[in-house]
């Protein structure tokens, strides 16, 4: 079976982070899409409550993020601190499951979980130890497909968790299930992963955790951080309003909405794979251009969708561009604070938050100014532009 990986596969290292990520995805996905209906219908919580729990829970991960990546980069190894933090994430699951009341979920949502929450980047950050001495085209090739395993388990575990839970009158049991996905990413750890040596004396100086907060809000890298979580914001956008613009103006139904996920989650997978080896021959910047210019012209199509069928037909746009927009943003951020892997891995983290928060802020325009479908092409403006100021910042560094 080893002969069909390419040799970069075949690190332990890199096999048994991509096994981790696979089951830290599927805690994930398992659970994701029935967060709400646990938390509201199920638990009791107002819609306030909850969507302000949803954003704190963001932030803390946000901040746990870049302070456990900064240890971890100060201890010089990371395999204790994915540990330490894959028994929160059986501790939050498990305890929603086991003691299902508000409080729980709260404490579950707004402490555990998001510290839980920290393993992406640390497991990337291992990667990129694992990594170090490579060749570009090897590291792009081996974060595409760390990455693509989170898009398979996107692919497969909603689909299995629904068909377990259909006959149930609680969606608790898919809580159980993500306990034991953690449990089983603590097994990987512990027992596969490789243990480390330490890294050099260059990623293991001391850093305060103010002196790190300050690295990741310096302007060369906050500004190159803003412009790829306005280009990332494009895909929150899209999953929005997509349901709304399939069961609307395309006049589709609500199972269409979940075939449409499903192709999409699955080229995607494809795709991811394909932009790992065009990175092979161009560099990351230009990589990064052409699939947000892909998934920018996917968006202004949507909003211009009539019919079922155009939907099915954009799915290829949309696999395509989305794959660029999930995996190549990881190496390109992660280089910004190349010489500390955990920091510089805490930006994926900070990526995602400011992508999220960034596409409620154009939802929420788009939705006040124009419909669904308007909202789609605001958001492919909004893409354009991040990409505006990347391709400035990248300019400005060459000229340097």
């Amino acid at each position: 079976m080893t002969r069909l990986l390419p040799d970069v596969f075949r690190d332990p290292t890199i096999r048994v982070s991509m096994l981790a990520i696979f089951a830290f995805g599927f805690a994930g996905a398992a659970t994701s899409p029935y967060q709400s209906v646990v938390g509201i219908r199920e638990l009791g919580l107002s819609n306030g409550l909850y969507s302000a729990l949803i954003f704190c829970a963001a932030a803390v991960n946000v901040v746990v993020s870049i302070l456990l990546g900064n240890l971890a980069d100060r201890i010089g190894e990371y395999r204790t601190m994915m540990l330490t933090v894959a028994i929160f994430g059986a501790l939050g699951y498990g305890a929603v499951y086991i003691v299902p009341a508000q409080a729980t979920f709260v404490l579950s949502a707004l402490f555990l979980l998001p510290i839980y929450g920290s393993l992406n980047s640390l497991l990337f950050a291992n990667v990129r130890v694992a990594t170090r001495g490579m060749e570009r085209n090897d590291v792009a090739t081996v974060n595409s497909g760390v990455r693509a395993m989170i898009s398979l388990s996107w692919v497969l575990v909603p689909g299995i968790t629904g068909a377990l839970l259909v006959n149930s009158e609680s969606m608790l049991p898919a809580y159980l299930f993500a306990g034991l996905a953690c449990a089983a990413c603590f097994g990987l750890i512990a027992v596969f992963l490789p243990r480390q040596n330490g890294t050099d004396a260059a990623a293991t100086r001391h850093l305060s955790y103010l002196a790190a907060l300050g690295q990741v809000i310096s302007p060369p890298v906050f500004v190159r951080v803003i412009a790829v979580a306005l280009i990332s914001s494009t895909l929150h956008v899209n999953g929005a309003i997509l349901p709304l613009v399939v069961t609307g103006a395309a006049h589709g139904t609500v199972a269409d909405i979940g075939v449409l996920v499903g192709i999409v989650a699955l080229l995607e997978v494809i795709f991811i794979v394909v932009w790992g080896r065009a990175q092979r021959i161009m560099s990351h910047v230009t990589a990064l251009a052409i699939g947000t210019v892909i998934y920018v012209i996917y968006l202004l199509l949507l909003g211009l969708a009539s019919a079922p069928w155009h939907m099915y037909a954009l799915t290829l746009v949309s696999g395509i561009g989305a794959a660029a927009l999930i995996s190549i943003p990881i190496t390109y951020l992660q280089d910004l604070i190349a010489e500390r892997p955990g920091l510089g891995s805490a930006l994926i983290s900070v990526n995602i938050f400011l992508s999220a928060g960034l596409s409620a802020l154009l939802f929420a325009l788009g939705t006040a100014v124009s419909s669904y479908s308007g909202t789609a092409i605001i958001g492919a403006f909004a893409g354009l532009s991040g990409l505006a100021m990347l391709l400035y910042c990248d300019g400005v560094r060459r000229r340097r």
